[in-house]
């Protein structure tokens, strides 16, 4: 067999075969490990999506149950209840309207709603009573306790095209308990669905039962149905559970797609599809250019190949014998050629190969240590700048949060309060519209307190720091604050502290807040009385650490008692504090384990004790 023909043979045998197989097994190895890591992707987009929109809707739903809690429905006035009813339609920016209903489903005063919409409401008509009241029957909750709710079915919202879920709550215990519905829009769930990692292919849609798409990554796709070939895998029996994610493949176009049941018992998927093609475009470029690659070299080796052999033929034999020799480990050997070719300069390099072939090899294992050590510390790197990268994305995520809450509640309450200072500012004593102004002034201070009250009640606040606190040092440190003040208004202060008094397991914050609310409360009972005295007592019995807070006010009457740690019950002269101070000072001590009590005659004062555990 001729040089050249065996030259072709090796090329092809050992260089062109092996790396065109190696080649084609790696694309196949990472296309199907790409596809495995979109099916992984889909499905934790999937599972993820699910459980935000679970979220959501439950943070929506639980709200509105709690803030039901807080009110007793059955003795409240028709004002009561209008405020109580307002008090469900801010739960949420999604709320679009609130109605009350009797323990028959019927409607009951009027519903709370606006028209346009306001402040992130959606806008609600006066039409849509019907469609809520037939949305979710309350029969079923009539059993249920107090604050119970439940889902309807979804529907479309008019010209709007997005859908909407009817929530019942239960507002009182027994039968006859009346209820509450409020309307959801899923607008805000399409800005969750929209919210996707950058560079994520393929869509994501919200559906029900009967297989309607509520909400999409693309909005023209809304209140549309699911593709058939979706819906025939999605009725399909499967041994996983219920609420588990799925992952399969519909061919026409092909398709991967990643199912998940949104959890908290509701009944709603979340779907996630991706176009095949698309998603390994990539790897079929690749192989296509491989191939392309693989062929025109085969096409260049056989033309250099031919040349070169011809004109290597008849000298070929001494190059050999020297490499023979190189190769026997003769490093001393040297090679005779003549002539100025490319044979001369090859001779040349093999008489220079012996001698520096071993600091070759010596460099070459000293730069693999070299840069095994490099990629090591740059794969380190790397990876700490990942973590780092995920726990600010948390961070900022959770920041994004809390300053949406309070620029979206406080902004047009200021904005409100400086408009009408501005109007007030451009009127003299004898206008007649001041003393509205000031009314408006006085109504709009009035709600900024409500709000942060309110947001101090509820369950947003920062949950209890419970460490060992001294008592006496808190109870100094809010008398400083208000000491002043308690003086000013001709009140005698006196301080019963114990010595060596232990530490007691409580929030230090939230147990100054207790003992201000205490003074406060008991400062403004005494404003009347001709007696002024403000005791502080602190102490043990029974193995805990007690407070006692003291006055000689107006008392409080057998028939209130039973109401004074309810949210929104004052009885002072001039609702400056929303009534929320005892009650967020009842949650404080019960959520340290202690008790809040009074005891009280009408005439003679009160006393309101607080106990709390030892550290």
């Amino acid at each position: 067999m001729r040089l050249y023909q065996q030259l072709v043979l090796f090329m092809l045998a050992a260089t062109v075969l092996p790396l065109a197989a190696v080649g084609f097994l790696l694309l196949s190895s990472a296309e199907a490990e790409l596809a495995a890591r979109i099916d992984a992707e889909q499905r934790t987009q999937a599972s993820a999506t699910a459980e935000a929109v679970g979220a959501s809707l439950m943070e929506v739903v639980d709200a509105l149950a709690r803030s039901a809690e807080l009110i007793n429905w059955q003795a409240a006035t028709e004002a009561e209840t209008v405020g109580g009813l307002r008090l469900l339609y801010g739960q949420s920016p999604a709320v679009s309207a609130v109605m009350k209903l009797d323990s028959q489903g019927r409607l009951v005063g009027s519903p709370v709603f606006r028209a346009q919409g306001s402040e992130g409401h959606p806008g609600f008509q006066a039409d849509g009573v019907e469609r809520m009241l037939s949305s979710v029957p309350v029969q079923p909750l009539r059993a249920g306790g107090k604050g119970q709710a439940a889902l309807g079915s979804a529907y479309v919202l008019g010209e709007s095209g997005r859908a909407a879920v009817t929530v019942a709550v239960k507002l009182a215990e027994g039968e006859d308990a009346p209820f509450a519905l409020a309307e959801v829009v899923f607008a805000p769930l399409e800005a969750a669905l929209r919210r996707r990692p950058p560079g994520a292919l393929g869509r994501v849609d919200l559906v029900d039962e009967d297989r309607r798409i509520l909400a999409s990554s693309e909005p023209e796709r809304r209140m549309t149905t699911l593709a058939p070939e979706l819906v025939a895998h999605l009725l399909a029996p499967v041994a996983t559970e219920p609420d588990s994610v799925r992952s399969f493949r519909v061919e026409g176009p092909p398709r991967r797609v990643s199912v998940a049941r949104v959890t908290r018992g509701l009944r709603f998927d979340v779907v996630v599809e991706v176009d095949e093609a698309s998603a390994l475009a990539p790897v079929r470029a690749m192989r296509r250019t491989v191939l392309a690659s693989i062929g025109a070299a085969f096409v260049v080796l056989l033309g250099f190949g031919a040349l070169f052999t011809r004109r290597l033929n008849q000298r070929l034999s001494e190059v050999v014998q020297g490499a023979e020799a190189y190769g026997r480990g003769e490093l001393d050997r040297r090679v005779a050629v003549r002539g100025q070719d490319e044979l001369s300069e090859l001779a040349t390099t093999f008489n220079r190969m012996g001698e520096e072939l071993e600091s070759a090899r010596a460099r070459m294992l000293s730069w693999n240590d070299d840069l095994r050590v490099r990629v090591d510390e740059a794969t380190q790197e790397l990876r700490s700048a990942q973590a780092q990268l995920l726990e600010a994305q948390k961070l900022a995520a959770v920041g994004q949060l809390g300053a949406g809450v309070a620029h979206e509640i406080n902004n047009p309450l200021a904005g409100i309060l400086g408009n009408v200072q501005l109007l007030m500012l451009d009127r003299g004593p004898a206008d007649p519209d001041l003393t509205t102004l000031r009314k408006i002034e006085q109504s709009a201070k009035r709600c900024k307190e409500i709000t942060q009250n309110l947001l101090r009640f509820s369950q947003q606040r920062e949950r209890a720091d419970l460490r060992p606190v001294d008592l006496n040092a808190v109870v100094r440190d809010a008398l400083s604050l208000t000491e002043h003040q308690v003086l000013s208004d001709g009140v005698t202060l006196v301080t019963q502290l114990a010595p060596g008094l232990g530490r007691v397991r409580a929030d230090p914050g939230h147990l100054s807040q207790v003992v201000l609310a205490l003074l406060s409360n008991a400062r403004t009972a005494m404003l009347k009385s001709p007696t002024r005295r403000l005791t502080l007592r602190t102490g043990q019995r029974d193995g805990s650490t007690f407070l006692e807070v003291e006055d000689t006010g107006k008392g409080i009457s057998p028939d209130i008692r039973p109401r004074i740690f309810e949210p929104f019950f004052t009885t002072k002269d001039v609702w400056s504090n929303v009534g929320l101070g005892l009650s967020v000072s009842w949650r404080v001590v019960t959520e340290a384990g202690g008790t809040l009590t009074v005891r009280s005659e009408v005439g003679q004062g009160a006393c309101f004790i607080v106990e709390l555990p030892r550290a």
